[in-house]
C-alpha cells in the first residue's frame, strides 16, 4: 500500500516509528508537511499538489497535525477523503476533538463520567461560578492550552476569583473544573485503536505539580486498566469518532472520569512504559480498512 503520514516533522518519535512499522510491513511511506499541500477542489476531481506534483495512487493516510495547524490539515484530510482515501483519523472527528467545550459536551452526552465543569461568556459572577463547581481548590484551562500550558491550580477561592477575572480581562476563553483530590498528581492515558485499548500508562507528576503531562516532567509507567476503565475509554474514543485516540482519565471515587480525548496521541511515552509496538497497531489497523 501507497501510505501518506501528515505531519510537519518528519524526525519526530511518533512519525519516525510509524515509517519503521510500515516499511516493515512491507508499505510504501511518504511524510508530506499538510501546510505544502495545494487543494484543488472541481466538481468529480478533487486532487492535491504537494510540491508541484499531483498525489495519486494514496491508499491511506495518516494525520498527525498539530494544535496550531488544526485549520488547515483538517482542509487537506478532508481532500483526501474526497478523494476516496482512507484516513486513521477522519476530518469530522479531528474539528470534534480539538473544540474542548465541544468535546466535553460530547463526552457528556454519552453519560460519561467528567469532572463538573463550567463555561461561560466572560461571566462577571465568578463568584457563582466557583461555587458551581464546589468551590477552590480548582482547575482553570484555557480552552486552546495544549500539553499542559494554560491549566491552573487555584487553591484558594481570592485566587482563583483572580485568576478568571484576569482571564476575563484578556478575553480569553476558559472552562473552570472541579479538583479531583484522590487522583493525587496522576492520570491515565489509554491508547485506542479500532475500538481496542492498546496500551495503557500511568503518569504522575513531578513532586509539587498537580499537572502529570510528559512535556511537564511528568513519569510514566505501565497500568493494567479496570474494567471500568477499559470500557470508559474505548467509549470515549468511539464518541468522539476516533479511530485512533489518546483518552486521557483520572481515578476517583466515583469511577473513571475522562479529561480529554486527543486525536494526534504521541507515542513515544506510551511506548516506553508499555514496551508495546504502538504504531504497528495502527499499520494493521489500516490493513483491516484498506
Amino acid at each position: 500500500m501507497n501510505i501518506k503520514i501528515l505531519s510537519r516533522n518528519s524526525h519526530l518519535y511518533s512519525t519516525q516509528r510509524l515509517i519503521e512499522a510500515a516499511k516493515k510491513r512491507g508499505h510504501h511511506v511518504e511524510v508530506m508537511d499538510p501546510l505544502k499541500c495545494d487543494l484543488v477542489i472541481e466538481k468529480r476531481k478533487p486532487s492535491i499538489f504537494y510540491k508541484g506534483k499531483v498525489i495519486t495512487d494514496t491508499d491511506a493516510v495518516i494525520p498527525r497535525i498539530g494544535a496550531s495547524v488544526t485549520f488547515y490539515g483538517t482542509a487537506v484530510v478532508r481532500q483526501f477523503e474526497m478523494m476516496g482515501v482512507f484516513t486513521t483519523t477522519e476530518s469530522q472527528a479531528l474539528v470534534r476533538s480539538r473544540d474542548k467545550l465541544r468535546s466535553l459536551q460530547v463526552l457528556s452526552r454519552a453519560r460519561l463520567g467528567l469532572p463538573k465543569t463550567v463555561f461561560t461568556n466572560y461571566s462577571k459572577d465568578v463568584g457563582e461560578v466557583i461555587k458551581h463547581v464546589g468551590g477552590a481548590p480548582l482547575i482553570i484551562k484555557l480552552l486552546e492550552g495544549t500539553q499542559g500550558l494554560g491549566v491552573v491550580l487555584a487553591e484558594t477561592k481570592n485566587a482563583a476569583e483572580s485568576v478568571i477575572e484576569a482571564f476575563n480581562g484578556l478575553q480569553a476563553r476558559v472552562i473552570v473544573q472541579e479538583f479531583i483530590k484522590e487522583a493525587g498528581g496522576a492520570d491515565i492515558r489509554a491508547l485506542i485503536v479500532d475500538g481496542h485499548v492498546v496500551g495503557a500508562m500511568k503518569r504522575q507528576g513531578k513532586e509539587g505539580e498537580f499537572r502529570s503531562n510528559l512535556h511537564r516532567g511528568g513519569t510514566a509507567s505501565v497500568i493494567e486498566l479496570t474494567d471500568d476503565e477499559e470500557n470508559a475509554a474505548i467509549k470515549a474514543a468511539k464518541s468522539m469518532g476516533l479511530g485512533v485516540a489518546g483518552v486521557d482519565m483520572l481515578q476517583s471515587s466515583r469511577g473513571p472520569l475522562i479529561l480529554e480525548v486527543n486525536s494526534s496521541p504521541g507515542l513515544e511515552g506510551i511506548e516506553a512504559a508499555t514496551g508495546k509496538d504502538i504504531a504497528k497497531s495502527i499499520i494493521r489497523y489500516i490493513e483491516r480498512n484498506v
